[in-house]
């Protein structure tokens, strides 16, 4: 997730979907809130831990640690040296994920489509909208804000953090700032991206917890709408120059790998865009295999749940109506004694 947040036009939130633990992370990240206090204040410390479920985050926070560290810088020299290679990788691996998280649902129904369509449209038209933000003019308003907004985009699957700071004109500002641990712009992005995250996180799991099936559909339609952002052969014909001169870019236009080769005289590198393309489509295959495996592995432990579950049910069924035999034998009792206390008058 740390890698692919690097590189505009993937999402880390692509990661998560296809790793199967979106939900979890989302519905963790809303832990964090006031409640927290009440889970320390009941449980402790233990009480803590669990209700933020800190043994699946913490593990994952670290691995984007290491990679903003590590990978990322790797990530970002392919970004500038092989663009076409790493592009293709991710293309593969976003179309294929597209593919596999688009299976319909037991209940699926046909107006699902339009949020679909709505993730589709939104994913294309808001890098649109960004340059916006560079106009707020104060540097750490537009940090502020732009942490919000790239954190909340990040959490997307799909919609690209990273591309959004490139279409507002931070993402060298940001980048820089992180190689160069400048405290003081961390911090303050850092605010931004806390608001971003308590804010969206509870309206994210609001909907998925209210409209599941209709929200995954919107979150397929932001990944299929992503594509084109990191279709590997493609020409800058738009673009606008932000605050401090940097090129923010509005449009591309999509070519062939034979009309990429015309027009800009590079090697389209069309064998290994393929080949790496494939690798993707193959890595989010994998994940998939393994990850129903261990849904079916899950399953098969079930029934025994179920029956004990089951038992439980008819212990609870048993049990009520030998109450309700109960009380009917003591309510004619009671009607007796009346009787005969009334013969007796």
């Amino acid at each position: 997730m740390g890698a692919a947040d690097a590189v505009p036009g993937v999402s880390g939130g692509t990661i998560a979907f296809i790793t199967g633990i979106y939900e979890e992370l989302i519905h963790t990240i809303k832990q964090f809130g006031p409640s927290a206090f009440g889970a320390w204040r009941r449980g402790g410390v233990a009480g803590l831990v669990a209700h933020l479920n800190l043994p699946f985050l913490l593990p994952l926070l670290l691995g984007i640690a290491v990679s903003l560290i590590s990978v990322a810088h790797l990530a970002v020299w392919l970004l500038e040296d092989h663009p076409l290679l790493l592009n293709g990788f991710f293309f593969g691996l976003v179309l294929a994920s597209a593919l596999v998280v688009s299976r319909h649902p037991a209940d699926w129904r046909w107006w699902h489509i339009l949020p679909l369509i709505g993730g589709l449209l939104l994913a294309n038209g808001l890098p649109s909208l960004m340059p916006l933000i560079s106009e707020l003019g104060s540097q750490e308003v537009m940090l502020l804000a732009g942490g919000a907004i790239a954190i909340s985009a990040m959490i997307l699957p799909g919609v690209s953090g990273s591309f959004l700071l490139l279409t507002m004109g931070l993402y060298g500002t940001v980048m820089d700032g992180i190689r160069g641990f400048d405290l003081g712009l961390i911090g303050l992005f850092g605010m931004g991206c806390a608001v971003g995250l308590f804010a969206f996180s509870r309206l994210l799991s609001w909907f998925l917890d209210h409209y599941h099936t209709a929200t995954l559909q919107l979150l397929v339609g932001f990944i299929v709408g992503s594509l084109p952002l990191l279709w590997p052969w493609r020409e800058l014909v738009r673009y606008q120059l932000g605050p401090e001169g940097q090129m923010i870019p509005l449009d591309y236009r999509y070519l062939t790998p034979g009309d990429y080769g015309l027009l800009t005289g590079d090697a389209p590198q069309l064998v290994a865009v393929v080949a790496l393309m494939l690798a993707g489509a193959v890595v989010v295959l994998l994940l998939d295999h393994s990850g129903r495996r261990s849904a079916a592995v899950r399953d098969n432990g079930s029934p025994a749940t179920g029956s004990q579950t089951t038992s439980a049910r008819e212990a609870s069924s048993h049990g009520a109506s030998a109450r309700e035999t109960r009380s009917r034998e003591d309510s004619s009792r009671k009607t007796s004694s009346k009787d005969q206390q009334g013969g007796r008058l």
